[in-house]
């Protein structure tokens, strides 16, 4: 076996002893690293007779990522392998390109979770479930959630086409969009036609938490009878800005318990006296694109009896991530503390799911949207009157890990992806 070989084994045994540190079992890391050990000598004996038995030459660096980007991607849809090129790019602390499309990401596959109100994305008509196949000539079959972040960001202005396979249709469909700049308006507030008030989250970054405040205090009676909060699509921004917002309506309780592997790593915020000003019923609308920090405040007013959640399951997307730097310059984004539901179960990679369960259909680029939105319908009738909103017969699934990988035309279709909130 070649020395680079021998180096790049030797870098593959590098992330799981990093993960055991991460995880701050030092003390007890010896079972778990002789349990790895078995794997490492089969990818010892992988990597050798690929070397002497393959029908040509190979790139061995090339071999290496794609071993890595394996391992990582058996872990969650979080994590991610980063190439010494991406490890250099984060850690310059350079500030990514102004320009977005405004989507957030996941994996398997490059799928869509959120779509930002009034973004290019939004424009163009992309849906929650939607698999980005390619982002300009670049595909993104290798890609992770991370990276994928990243190239969908550029300069404002610039064009990019975008390669959308939506549902159980195996055409690519090309979307071009404009990179733009984000709108600040992350919250609004409206009284509909019966006189409810609406609250509409489209983005949960900075400010939101008070953002959402003033667009209920704008709304002024109509919001003492109760409150719709709409969270569907709403994947961006930090889990501390869901915890922020869940504050104004819980007066008692824990708001977020944020757990790591080790017990040190475990932080719980709880309401405390000055919170819990808004007391009114409240009823959140929830898709699978509901994630994040949208998902950690919908997980606390629900699991403190503040709140009922109609629509779909959520993304099941609630953790952090740090980098954890290899030999050579590889490196690690990984996922080192999930935040738990009140009941103690993980949110991330699960999900919440929804008091009264709505389908929604798969949307085809070419079919015109329903003119009626049955979660905001069956929200308004459990606002009015809870617990007499009738679950849908066939409630929605979350997103399932395992699904088969889109096509290229001519082969058969994958199967359908998750289905997406109502364009508004």
């Amino acid at each position: 076996m070649s020395s680079r070989a021998r180096v790049l084994i030797f870098l593959i045994s590098t992330p799981i002893t990093a993960v055991l540190i991460v995880g701050g079992l030092l003390g007890a890391a010896r079972p778990e690293a002789q349990r790895a050990a078995r794997p490492l000598a089969v990818f010892q004996d992988v990597t050798q007779k690929i070397e002497s038995s393959y029908v040509t030459n190979v790139n061995i660096d090339s071999v290496f990522d794609g071993a890595m980007r394996g391992l990582i991607d058996g872990l969650d849809s979080s994590s991610a392998y980063l190439t010494p090129e991406e490890v250099r790019a984060y850690t310059s602390n350079a500030p990514l390109p102004a320009g977005d499309v405004g989507v957030v990401v996941t994996r398997p596959y490059l799928r869509v979770v959120g779509v930002r109100d009034g973004s290019p994305a939004a424009r163009a008509g992309l849906q929650t479930g939607d698999i980005i196949r390619a982002i300009g000539d670049q595909a993104t079959r290798d890609l992770s959630a991370f990276a994928g972040a990243r190239a969908l960001r550029g300069a404002a202005g610039s064009k990019v086409t975008l390669v959308i396979i939506r549902g159980n249709v195996a055409d690519p469909h090309p979307v071009e969009v404009v990179r733009e700049v984000l709108s600040n308006d992350r919250v609004t507030g409206r009284t509909l036609p019966g006189g409810e008030a609406y609250v509409r989250v489209a983005s949960f970054d900075s400010g939101a938490a008070k953002a959402m405040q003033s667009a209920i205090a704008s709304l002024g009676g109509a919001a003492s009878s109760g409150l719709l909060i709409d969270l569907r699509g709403t994947a961006d921004g930090p889990g501390s800005e869901g915890i922020e917002a869940a504050r104004y309506f819980l007066k008692t309780g824990t708001i977020a318990t944020l757990a790591g592997r080790a017990e040190s790593d475990r932080t719980v915020t709880s309401a405390s006296a000055k919170d819990g000003a808004f007391t009114a019923p409240v009823v959140l609308l929830v898709s699978n694109g509901t994630a994040n920090a949208a998902e950690i405040f919908a997980a606390a007013l629900s699991g403190n009896k503040r709140a009922r959640l109609v629509g779909e399951p959520t993304a099941g997307i609630a953790a952090e991530q740090r980098l954890v730097q290899l030999s050579e310059g590889h490196g690690l984004w990984l996922t080192y503390r999930r935040y738990l539901q009140t009941n103690g179960d993980p949110i991330h990679e699960r999900g919440l799911r929804p008091d009264v369960p709505i389908e929604i259909p798969v949307i085809g680029f070419e079919e015109q949207p329903k003119t009626t939105d049955d979660v905001l319908n069956a929200a308004i009738k459990e606002l009015k009157n809870p617990g007499s909103a009738k679950p849908a017969e066939t409630a929605a699934t979350a997103p399932p890990a395992g699904a088969a990988e889109p096509r290229t035309p001519g082969e058969p279709a994958p199967p359908p992806v998750p289905p997406a909130p109502p364009r508004r």
